[in-house]
């Protein structure tokens, strides 16, 4: 058995070896509470590449990029050529899982982290990898998968996953009245069924619904 494979059924996920994905089960890794993350951004400033852990986080959940889109990643893609953080950016096809480019935004949360992020680094290549490993080279998907996993068990996050941020990005758009064909242009998603799956119903958001009768 392969490496990839032993670690896909040690995660009691289904490998799929044509794409190099899981089933949708990962569309149902647990939503971020505001608590959670707190927790999970306390327990960034503890590791030993803080800033780059906590920018991963952030960004994951800010604009839903999978984890193989945030391994795919380059400095030119999010800054301009002045090192400045762009408004939104293209994210090329060959960057996605389904081949498919589409504009991602830039908020002014994931920008100050961002900025702070650049902050720290020494030198500024425009083709480097935008977060690499403790190795200097850039995450597959796997590991960025491995990435996320390591932080979440870390603080006591047992159901989160690297899409917990996708699924917390689009279950708060959704909640905060964002269309479900806006959302699954933001997700890169095909169909509009697929994004619905992502999006958490919970008493809160179910008791806010019948007051609007």
């Amino acid at each position: 058995m392969s490496l990839r494979l032993a670690q896909a059924e040690s995660q009691k996920l289904t490998y799929t070896p044509s794409n190099m994905t899981w089933s949708s089960a990962m569309a149902q890794a647990a939503v971020l509470s505001d608590s959670d993350l707190k927790r999970v951004l306390r327990y960034c400033q503890s590791r030993r590449h803080a800033v780059r852990d906590a920018t991963v986080v952030l960004f994951s959940l800010h604009t839903g990029l999978r984890a193989k889109e945030l391994a795919a990643l380059e400095w030119c893609d999010v800054f301009d050529s002045d090192a400045r953080v762009r408004e939104r950016f293209t994210l090329r096809a060959a960057q996605t899982k389904g081949q498919r480019a589409r504009a991602v935004f830039i908020n002014t949360q994931l920008r100050a982290q961002l900025e702070r992020y650049r902050s720290l680094q020494r030198r500024f290549e425009a083709h480097a990898p935008l977060f690499a490993s403790q190795h200097g080279r850039a995450f597959s998907a796997n590991t960025m998968c491995q990435l996320f996993l390591n932080i979440y068990k870390g603080c006591g996050l047992e159901q989160c996953s690297s899409h917990s941020g996708r699924r917390t990005f689009i279950t708060r758009l959704a909640n905060n009245g964002v269309g479900v064909r806006a959302l699954a242009e933001l997700a890169g998603h095909s169909s509009i069924s697929v994004t619905q799956r992502y999006i958490d119903v919970n008493d809160e958001q179910l008791a806010r619904a019948v007051e609007l009768i």
